[in-house]
């Protein structure tokens, strides 16, 4: 289990407090020098495997103001899932960006980041997300494995990242906005939750004159169905513009997709989302 630094220089603290003298002082210190290394040593090891820096003073903070992170509506059928304390069953369809292009194992994309951070949220639920990322899709691709891929696996809550590639081939977003429409009506009438999410900010997106159009047109459609948005583009826009963090930090070397840092912070500030969103929609049906 990976216990945070500052809970190991605690109890360093209280071992060194209740340590009796000794009459050798000098043999004190190795013990504990070695206590410190074998309690850093779980640290170390999870960065390595999801790919992160050993060092946590080398990572930025993982942070965006709430009104980018909040959601405006309840997700309804997940609170109800949580308060019948029944298992919970997520899905998260889209392109690279849910795939886990530029990250450094399954371990590192975002869907799996986020099955450990709802886990410390709600330790006493099963929550399981489902990955339904392929590289390079475009939402028409999406619909059509929608029935197969989302709906069949009766989800209580549906994460849609979507928008990207469109933009990058310069087509034309009329078929984008049907086809959308189109997807959140079937996924409604599943019943299912739903959580828009939105392109990425990154310069080769940037460099699309529709970018700032795609990113209108999937706040129109999530506003005009009445489902959920992730603000992805404005919070990384957050992190470089606002933050100060270069885009080397957050984005892989194609200057496009993501990296272990920036999937694992998504998944902490989505978590964060959901978290919100699922005590709203518990205080609207107790009212």
């Amino acid at each position: 289990m990976l216990v945070p630094v500052h809970v190991h220089r605690l109890r360093r603290r209280r071992a060194i407090r209740r340590h009796k003298p000794v009459t050798k002082r000098h043999s004190v210190f190795p013990k504990l020098a070695s206590a410190a290394i074998a309690a850093l040593a779980p640290v170390a090891a999870f960065a390595q495997t999801v790919g992160l820096p050993t060092n946590p003073a080398a990572q930025p903070a993982c942070a965006a103001p709430p009104d980018l992170m909040r959601l405006d509506r309840p997700l309804e059928r997940t609170a109800r899932r949580l308060a019948a304390r029944g298992p919970i069953s997520i899905v998260a369809i889209g392109s690279s960006s849910t795939a886990g292009a530029g990250a450094s194992s399954a371990a590192a994309t975002y869907p799996s980041r986020l099955a450990i951070e709802l886990d410390r949220l709600w330790p006493d639920r099963s929550i399981t997300v489902r990955n339904r990322g392929i590289n390079g899709e475009e939402i028409w691709q999406m619909l059509a494995r929608m029935p197969g891929d989302v709906i069949g696996e009766n989800p209580d809550l549906v994460l849609w990242q979507l928008g990207t590639n469109a933009v990058l081939r310069d087509h034309p977003l009329a078929p984008p906005t049907a086809l959308l429409r189109e997807g959140l009506r079937r996924l409604k009438v599943a019943g299912a939750d739903v959580i828009l999410i939105d392109p990425q900010f990154a310069p080769k997106v940037l460099a699309k004159p529709e970018i700032e159009p795609m990113i209108d047109l999937i706040a129109t459609a999530s506003q005009s169905e009445r489902v959920d948005l992730f603000h992805r583009f404005a919070v990384m826009r957050h992190w470089h513009e606002t933050a100060g963090i270069p885009f080397a930090t957050f984005l892989s070397a194609d200057q496009l997709h993501m990296n272990d840092w920036s999937y694992g912070c998504l998944a902490n500030l989505l978590a964060k989302s959901i978290g919100e969103a699922t005590s709203l929609a518990s205080v609207s049906e107790t009212r």
